[in-house]
């Protein structure tokens, strides 16, 4: 069964009720300048930390608002997701706050770090199905699950719900920033966040421009926009799991078409030794999904100086036992 409190485009004001309703469950991530970053460009940029947020990604904000706008009366028949990562710890945080019984599809091969992170999040209150091999796999069962036991289906992306909880994202952005913000770069996966990110620019910050970033193994939005219809790509590389679809929402290419001045595609190298600095510089742990948009930079390099300039990290859900892997690929 779906559940849509939004049935058409977000408005400004439902982006900013969204966010009211988040405000005790969901961190206001620090808009973080980066000095070193900020030297090498000669421009002033800022990281968006959506890597601090407890399940430690963004996806809690769309998966909260979705899920705390469903009705009493229908929350007894249980949640569903599909997801092999963020948003099924959104979901299931979300599920054990308001006290709904969750069941999270996850395939076979889903690494045991992220299995156990959305049992953490969790507690009682989700159950985990591991179904299958791919996420496609998974996602077949969710639905099949669904309409068996008419629960209610959470989608990852493609929900105006979803969208207006993203959206405050960017609502913090402009709001913490002392100055306009020329760039805003994001990562793109199924185009949630970027979507999101495209509304709230349009209403407050329309001088601001907004930059899509994919992975080059996983380019499903930049082939979309190219084609001018979304299209399903006919196989990607998973490397950056976080942002690696082979077929964007109906919804978020609709906004992201109008929204997007532009989309950047990054080489897993040049991803690899972003992670690498990140960590070096700044000490943090970003997934690879999370260093897009700080990889993308090189490419606008000589557009940026001067500029004000801000890049959401997307996602800090990463297994540090994966470094010497990252090390040798951006090596290659």
């Amino acid at each position: 069964m779906e559940f849509n409190t939004l049935t058409d485009v977000p408005s400004l004001h439902q982006i900013k009720q969204a966010a009211h309703q988040i405000r005790d469950i969901v961190l206001e991530s620090p808009l973080m300048y980066a000095p070193r970053l900020s030297e090498s460009f000669g421009a002033k940029i800022f990281l968006k930390r959506e890597d601090l947020q407890g399940v430690r990604s963004y996806k809690i904000r769309g998966a909260y608002h979705k899920i705390a706008n469903i009705p009493v009366d229908l929350r007894s028949k249980g949640i569903v997701a599909a997801s092999a990562g963020n948003h099924a710890q959104g979901v299931a945080l979300s599920c054990a706050l308001l006290g709904i019984q969750a069941y999270i599809f996850m395939p076979k091969t889903t690494p045991l770090q992220k299995v156990e992170a959305v049992r953490f999040h969790g507690k009682e209150k989700v159950r985990i199905k591991l179904i299958g091999n791919t996420y496609d796999e998974a996602f077949a069962a969710a639905q099949a699950f669904c309409q068996e036991n008419k629960a209610i289906f959470i989608p990852p992306f493609d929900d105006y719900d979803i969208i207006a909880g993203q959206a405050t994202v960017t609502l913090e952005i402009i709001n913490q920033s002392n100055s306009p913000v020329d760039f805003l770069l994001t990562a793109i996966g199924g185009g949630g966040l970027a979507a999101g990110a495209a509304l709230v620019l349009e209403a407050i910050s329309p001088q601001t421009q907004l930059i899509g970033v994919e992975p080059a193994l996983a380019p499903s939005m930049s082939a979309s926009l190219f084609a001018h219809e979304v299209v399903t790509l006919d196989s990607i590389d998973s490397f950056v799991d976080g942002a690696s679809v082979k077929r964007v929402g109906a919804k978020t290419f609709g906004i992201c078409e109008k929204g997007l001045n532009r989309m950047l595609v990054v080489e897993k190298k040049v991803l690899c030794q972003t992670m690498l600095d990140l960590y070096q510089f700044y000490g943090m742990i970003v997934e690879p999904a999370g260093a897009l948009s700080v990889a993308a930079l090189e490419q606008i390099r000589k557009e940026i100086v001067g500029k004000t300039v801000v890049c959401v990290i997307s996602g800090g859900n990463f297994d540090t036992k994966r470094f010497p892997e990252i090390s040798t690929l951006a090596k290659s």
